[in-house]
């Protein structure tokens, strides 16, 4: 018998574009809520984000939107009209949770703020994901990765030191927000079991890059400084990225015994007795250029897999920089089946990542292609709202879905 899905049971509505939103709603999805996500007639943004697997682009399969979007309901729903924001507060009232990600100003315009949901559904969980949060001098703004990585302090750390500051990739901090929202929200249902009443979960895109990568320095009024190798503010040494024989290696060893042990998988080399190898702030601060030159020999005679073992079983934190295609082969994950297949409508199969987790006494849903744009349009209203065939007629003949 097949258990039960954590969040069985559970309705989010999906309001929003790209990537914070609709990651978070995944998240949520793949816990076996059901998500019905509300697309403009325009369509997701994410839905023409590229690279597109040869001319696949014609026909919108964006690997972005197929992956943040499989499994969920699509539909079409012009909110800007009187009868669409009618339609989806009438489905919100029938939800738990409504996750979004437009700005506070274009919640108000559309009349769809919490203080105005919550008379709605006083038990609706609304989680809002925006760049800045609900309050504060830049509350309406909209800004990208490169932006909320630098005001949330991590690009003064990341770059060369005497070339332009650096945000991490791949729209890092847009699913950092999505994860930090799915946790967020689930805390909020916990509590709605005792009190009954939703409430409003204010997600601050910046705020949340500060907490996962840069808080530390932020709770202790520091800023960090930029190093060629170096991870953060490298206070101790060995704390970064080494090349070697076949790509780099990652080491964040701040705690003696790591050091002692870390010496020892180099074979006790004659240097590492020497007093001014020993203080490793010191190494770190004033001298770290030599000591990545008396590492250098060692770290380029090994390759990644090589240093990885003798470090795993020293018990020295290092970790491979592994490429994609090195990802997609590694063992670990295989053996997790850490990688799933869906087959899309045209009976191609896509290998993308599954759950990053596992839970011992209930099951991952399925994973479902992504809705065509607008294609679960009729079913919801029909079935969720119980219009009649003449009245769903009536709204795509003037515009509203």
């Amino acid at each position: 018998m097949v258990s039960p899905s954590v969040l069985s049971g559970l309705k989010v509505v999906e309001f929003g574009d790209n990537i914070s939103a609709p990651f978070c709603a995944k998240l949520l999805g793949d816990l076996g809520a059901a998500v019905i996500k509300v697309e403009q007639r325009s369509g997701d943004e994410a839905r023409r984000r590229g690279p597109f697997p040869g001319d696949a682009s014609a026909s919108g399969k964006s690997p972005l939107f197929i992956y943040l979007n499989a499994s969920k309901c699509g539909i079409v729903l012009n909110v800007e009209s009187a009868q669409g924001r009618a339609l989806l507060l009438r489905l919100l009232e029938r939800a738990d949770v409504l996750v979004e990600n437009n700005p506070p100003a274009a919640m108000q315009r559309l009349g769809l703020t919490y203080e105005e949901l919550r008379e709605v559904s006083p038990s609706l969980v609304v989680t809002s994901l925006t760049s800045f949060g609900q309050t504060g001098p830049y509350h309406d703004c909209r800004a990208h990765s490169i932006q909320i990585s630098a005001m949330g302090g991590v690009s003064v750390m990341n770059g060369q030191p005497n070339r332009e500051p650096l945000a991490p990739p791949y729209d890092l901090m847009e699913y950092a927000g999505g994860l930090y929202g799915c946790v967020a929200t689930c805390f909020a249902l916990l509590e709605r079991d005792c009190s009954g009443l939703g409430q409003h979960v204010d997600v601050s895109l910046t705020d949340c890059c500060a907490a996962m990568h840069t808080g530390l320095y932020i709770w202790e009024g520091l800023t960090g400084k930029r190093h060629p190798n170096r991870s953060g503010r490298g206070e101790i040494f060995p704390n970064g990225l080494w090349r070697c024989k076949d790509g780099y290696i990652s080491m964040i060893a701040p705690q003696v015994a790591q050091w002692i042990r870390f010496v020892k998988v180099m074979g006790d080399p004659e240097w590492t007795k020497e007093s001014r190898y020993r203080d490793r702030r010191a190494m770190a601060k004033e001298y770290p250029g030599e000591v990545d030159d008396l590492l250098a020999p060692w770290f380029m005679a090994h390759t990644k897999d090589e240093i990885f073992a003798m470090c795993r079983e020293a018990h020295v934190p290092v970790a491979p920089v592994r490429t994609i295609d090195e990802v997609t082969r590694d063992d670990h994950l295989k053996q997790r089946g850490f990688f799933v297949n869906m087959r899309l409508e045209d009976c191609d199969v896509i290998s993308m990542p599954g759950s990053p987790y596992r839970f011992s006494e209930s099951s991952f849903p399925e994973r479902r292609p992504p809705p065509k744009l607008g294609e679960h349009t009729e079913d919801v209203l029909a079935g969720d709202l119980g219009l009649s065939e003449e009245e769903i007629r009536d709204l795509r003949r003037t515009g509203v879905i």
